[in-house]
């Protein structure tokens, strides 16, 4: 800590305070150009380093946003050229022969709209300063202005407040710019005010949304913030929408939110709750991650990874609230909330990774998990485990407490004591929970978090009324264990589960299935499985390399529709008590 001080005292003594500036205008919409000039207040440092981030925050994934630079150039005060040169793939390093104003001028490319870090087109810009926008660690703390030069008919919408015109834009710092994207362009804009604070929906792009809907239920989901928190971090919320043909997903930031959707995806009921589960979940991030976050993560190192064993907390967490937000503003309904479950309990035990990694050890190798065939059978997705995990730790601490402690308690807790610039470690949230309980919670931490979750579903849902089972209309049907999909006649496995029959038989991801028995494949795996049963040895014909190979395999025994959570029918009055404590509704079948 004394040394961080020297530095920083070191670094403060070598310049003066003043704004960064950045202009950026976009030349060449068209071809997703623009320029962008930066000024560094005056220093009297020898060099200075200029770099792009490695990574944007809210995508734990080192990225290649400097690619898209180029004519970088450098001047002083008094606009003569500077010496400059190329440290490594993210940093230019600018020599001062003398104490000076520092000016940069470079061209971005911005044709990366799913990174959500880069885009121009004809219609807009998206700006997220990490594929835009150079620092310098001896500037990260000074004030920043940024001006925009785009189309007249352009609106330009941030969380960041106006500065000069309704194109500029001001922020305390850089940390503040890097989470706070603009979206410019030819875009609709709704404001509308909750509780006395203030909130935009901006939508860039046509497509089948409802904005009616959209505001209504917005105005229902900001409402719930004091579900789970004492007090809200913001007094102005931007939602931003992209309706692409394309790109998906979203990215939280600090007190607004980008997401992209396909255009024709928000109509259908299915479509706009993951729409609106999206937004919730973005909406749960300005406390969790944006207002508390794990140690390791602060403060953000904008060229390194950020590790943690904690971003199952941070992610998994926000998901598994979002759908209870939902439930309890009545967005969705009980049998919405017990479909998505559904799924989400299904995907997890669809997943053989879930026997070999933990939630803390994916998210401290978030940074290079990778998915397809390898990453099911050996790793974990930490917002659905995650998820999962949050789920089983809640229902414990409810079913414990009588109703009357949950986890949502916990993260009250980690906002009202690690609020940043603070931080917190596995071992705070451990003590939070002997705090909330009384009880010590370090070998629930060990079997649930630090190894592979074994969770028993059945005994689980049953504390709170549901049921896991398959429908009563299901079949037993013959089942190979993995996926596939059709190419030309054949059809291609994506996915071969580990130890499972397929597995075993010698089978593997990338085969091209020919035939069964010689009978050749219909459709899909279903379909060319009908006329087996389960327990039958079949022939697999199978190419590979271009040849044609022979195996043989055991088909093992399934269902043709997968099990579902349901309410039990006459729930106790234990189990509908602890329902209403856990998801803030009655239970559908509660006895009246």
């Amino acid at each position: 800590m004394k040394k961080s001080l020297i530095a920083l005292a070191c670094i403060t003594a070598l310049h003066a305070h003043a704004d960064v500036n950045y202009q950026v205008t976009i030349t060449q919409p068209q071809h997703h150009l623009a320029d962008v000039e930066v000024t560094f207040p005056h220093s009297t440092q020898t060099s200075i380093d200029v770099q792009l981030p490695d990574w944007r925050t809210g995508r734990y994934e080192i990225l290649n946003l400097a690619n898209g630079i180029r004519f970088f150039a450098a001047e002083g005060h008094d606009g003569k050229a500077l010496k400059w040169e190329k440290m490594d793939k993210n940093t230019w390093r600018v020599h001062l022969s003398e104490p000076t104003e520092l000016k940069l001028q470079y061209q971005v490319y911005a044709n990366e709209l799913g990174l959500r870090a880069r885009h121009i087109d004809d219609t807009h810009a998206f700006i997220d300063a990490s594929g835009f926008l150079m620092f310098s660690e001896s500037f990260r703390a000074e004030p920043i202005k940024i001006d925009l030069d785009v189309p007249m008919e352009w609106r330009s919408v941030s969380g960041m407040n106006f500065a000069d015109s309704k194109h500029s834009f001001k922020a305390d710092n850089y940390d503040i710019l890097l989470d706070s994207p603009i979206e410019t362009g030819i875009n609709q804009l709704h404001k509308f005010q909750v509780d006395g604070r203030q909130y935009e929906l901006v939508i860039w792009g046509e497509g089948n949304y409802d904005v009616d809907l959209m505001l209504t239920d917005l105005k229902k989901l900001v409402k719930t913030g004091t579900l789970i928190w004492h007090d809200y971090p913001y007094e102005r919320y931007v939602f931003m929408v992209h309706a692409t043909s394309g790109a998906r997903g979203a990215t939280e930031h600090l007190n607004s939110t980008i997401i992209q959707r396909h255009r024709d995806s928000f109509k259908d009921r299915d479509d706009y709750i993951g729409f609106i589960s999206t937004a919730a979940h973005e909406f749960i991030h300005t406390w969790n991650v944006k207002n508390y976050r794990p140690a390791g993560m602060v403060p953000y190192d904008y060229v390194a990874p950020n590790y943690t064993d904690l971003l199952w907390l941070a992610e998994g967490s926000t998901s598994y609230f979002e759908d209870y937000l939902l439930l309890s503003a009545g967005i969705t309904t009980n049998d919405e909330y017990l479909n998505m479950l559904t799924k989400r309990v299904n995907r997890h035990l669809d997943t053989p990774g879930r026997q070999v990694q933990s939630v803390a050890a994916s998210s401290f190798d978030k940074w290079i998990n990778q998915g397809g065939d390898h990453g099911s059978n050996y790793s974990t997705n930490i917002y659905s485990e995650g998820a999962l995990v949050s789920m089983a730790l809640d229902i414990d601490l409810l079913e414990k407490s009588n109703g009357k402690i949950s986890y949502r308690d916990v993260h009250s807790q980690l906002y009202k004591q690690h609020k940043l610039p603070n931080s917190f470690t596995s071992e705070d949230v451990k003590r939070i929970l002997k705090q909330l309980t009384g009880r010590d919670y370090h070998a629930w931490w060990a079997n649930h978090v630090d190894k592979p979750a074994n969770i028993d579903f059945n005994a689980l849902f049953d504390k709170v009324g549901l049921e896991y089972k398959h429908p009563k209309s299901a079949s037993v049907v013959a089942n190979l264990e993995g996926k596939a999909k059709q190419q030309g006649e054949l059809l291609k496995l994506l996915h071969v589960a580990r130890d499972g029959n397929a597995w075993r038989a010698g089978l593997t991801a990338g085969d091209l299935i020919v035939a069964f028995d010689k009978h050749h494949v219909r459709d899909s795996l279903s379909a060319s499985l009908a006329h087996f049963v389960p327990g039958q040895t079949v022939k697999v014909d199978f190419i590979r390399r271009d040849k044609l190979m022979t195996t043989e395999l055991t088909l093992n025994r399934d269902y043709d529709k997968p099990k579902k959570i349901t309410f039990t029918e006459t729930p106790s009055a234990q189990q509908a008590m602890l329902y209403k404590a856990w998801m803030g509704v009655a239970h559908p079948n509660e006895k009246k």
